[in-house]
């Protein structure tokens, strides 16, 4: 037992979030090159010669420059094993980025030194903040004109509600940064410029702030302009205060740039120092954490085809608690079935490792032969405990598709069923048509990239029909018959993938009309609860 709490408390388990652009990619890149796991690393949007970010995986990842899905890395560093949960930036796969949340224990939020606060970020703040995790801000670009450092901490209290700790402090005037100042040890961190456009670590002078030296080669103004800032802070500022931040109150803040590795190595040693180990899970029977005495897990995604020519599927499980052993058999609440894990792997990225152990806070991937869904439960054979339900969010877009060429209905079935499985898009059928399916999605990216894995990992190109429906609501009461239903106008019923009825109707006046003339029915954004197994 000692063992699994010593190997826990050295875990760090954590997402990226952020706008889209803010560099969020970049940045998971950066880490691996100073964890050593890479030693080369490569933008996404870098000159041809240079490779795709490492997390970057999917085809159309690299030709758009954009995350669709969410990577899973892990390295090691100083005596820590750490897991980075990547996630996409691109609004349209939100819901993906929700779930991966549901997995780490702290998070990483990445802000444009020039825009500040963006919508994309205000959302999946507000999951983290719901969840009370404790949340690091990394101000980024650093290396371009920024906005001013005050200015972005006032900013972050009046639209997000947190007050922020500058960990580090950018030295330079005007936009015109060449270090940061390291609060905690009174060091100043002065970045060498090279020709390798970030592809290598960079190399840094530190020293003590009051050595005449920096001053020196910092010049008057930009030593002054620094002073004046940390006085200011010392006597204005919030003090540290790390129950703030673990209860996701206080933000501890840093500055840097991703791309030029600006400021990376500091953030990255002081986060590990100040992240939570794993933190406990709650369940249907208490909780589950590193102390407990037990082995459980949850399915936070499932990725197909991640090796195109093995056609296989892989299931990401967050360890809770517990020592996970190669071979061990366990129990899959949902199903009711013992199943035997004789395959867990590790990721950096494409490159698979299998492991032999592993402890909480740990993710591990699994072969899935289409056994496990998203939010299931792994735990001790005969018990029966499940994890809180995962978040679904009502899709906004909907389209009806079909196989192109009905010789390959089964394939087009199968690459359906499959991505409906990893939460690509919802899947629902309309009651007596069989040949088609309706989709439902949060942004219409998600068209784009279900046509292109069809073709590309199924064979199958698709035909495809935009529906006029903007709102989505499951029914309970008398709308399990349909017929109770009155006022129905301009509304498809259509069954999910748990044969659950639902609507979609064109807009929200549209259902409030419909709500109206049918009292005796429930109209829910989200799946009515299912008895647990």
């Amino acid at each position: 037992m000692d063992d699994i709490i010593d190997q826990a408390n050295k875990r760090r388990t954590f997402a990226i979030i952020s706008h889209p652009d803010a560099g969020k990619t970049t940045l998971t890149e950066k880490l691996l090159l100073y964890g050593g796991a890479i030693h080369l690393a490569g933008s996404v949007k870098a000159r041809k010669t240079t490779k795709h970010a490492t997390s970057d995986w999917m085809e159309i990842e690299k030709q758009r420059g954009i995350s669709v899905t969410s990577s899973v890395l892990q390295f090691d560093y100083h005596g820590f094993r750490v897991n980075i949960l990547d996630t996409p930036g691109h609004q349209d796969f939100s819901e993906d980025t929700y779930r991966t949340l549901m997995a780490a224990d702290s998070a990483v939020m990445l802000i444009d030194v020039a825009k500040g606060v963006e919508e994309q970020t205000k959302k999946l703040f507000k999951v983290c903040k719901d969840r009370g995790i404790p949340i690091f801000t990394f101000v980024n670009k650093l290396d371009r004109f920024g906005r001013n450092p005050f200015e972005l901490m006032e900013e972050l209290e009046k639209v997000l509600g947190i007050r922020a700790y500058p960990m580090n402090w950018p030295v330079g005037v005007d936009g015109n940064y060449n270090g940061v100042y390291n609060r905690r040890l009174a060091q100043i961190e002065l970045f060498d410029k090279d020709g390798s456009h970030g592809q290598r670590a960079l190399k840094s002078t530190v020293g003590n702030v009051n050595d005449p030296a920096f001053r020196q080669i910092l010049g008057d103004a930009a030593y002054q302009t620094l002073t004046d800032d940390i006085e200011l802070l010392d006597m204005a500022g919030d003090q540290f205060d790390y129950e703030k931040v673990a209860k996701g109150e206080l933000t501890p803040m840093f500055f840097g740039s991703a791309m030029t590795n600006f400021g990376v190595q500091p953030f990255l040693e002081e986060f590990l120092r100040l992240a939570p180990a794993p933190t406990p899970r709650q369940t249907s029977e208490g909780t589950a954490g590193m102390d407990s005495d037990f082995f459980s897990a949850f399915v936070f995604k499932i990725q197909a085809n991640m090796n195109p020519a093995h056609r296989d599927r892989i299931a990401f499980i967050r360890i809770c608690s517990g020592k996970f052993e190669r071979g061990m058999t366990v129990q899959h609440v949902q199903s009711g079935k013992q199943i035997k894990l004789s395959q867990p792997q590790q990721f950096l990225a494409q490159d698979r490792t299998i492991v032999d152990d592993a402890y909480p806070g740990d993710i591990i991937g699994l072969f899935d032969p289409g056994v496990f869904g998203i939010g299931d439960t792994l735990c001790p054979v005969g018990q029966h405990f499940y994890f809180q339900d995962f978040p679904v969010f009502p899709p906004e877009q909907f389209a009806r598709v079909q196989a192109k060429d009905t010789m390959k209905r089964k394939q087009f079935v199968k690459g359906m069923t499959q991505l409906t499985q990893e939460g690509a898009v919802q899947v629902f059928q309309q009651p007596d048509v069989m040949e088609s399916f309706v989709i439902g999605v949060v942004g219409s990216l998600q068209f784009e990239v279900l046509e292109y894995r069809l073709k590309q990992e199924y064979g199958v190109d698709i035909l495809m029909h935009q529906l006029p429906y903007g709102v989505a609501r499951w029914i309970t009461g008398d709308g399990l018959n349909p017929k109770a239903l009155k006022s129905m106008d301009n509304c498809m019923l259509l069954l999910d993938t748990k044969d659950r009825p639902l609507i979609l109707i064109t807009t929200e006046w549209q259902l409030n009309w419909v709500q109206e003339r049918n009292p005796g029915v429930e109209f829910r954004s989200t799946p009515p609860d299912l008895p647990k197994e």
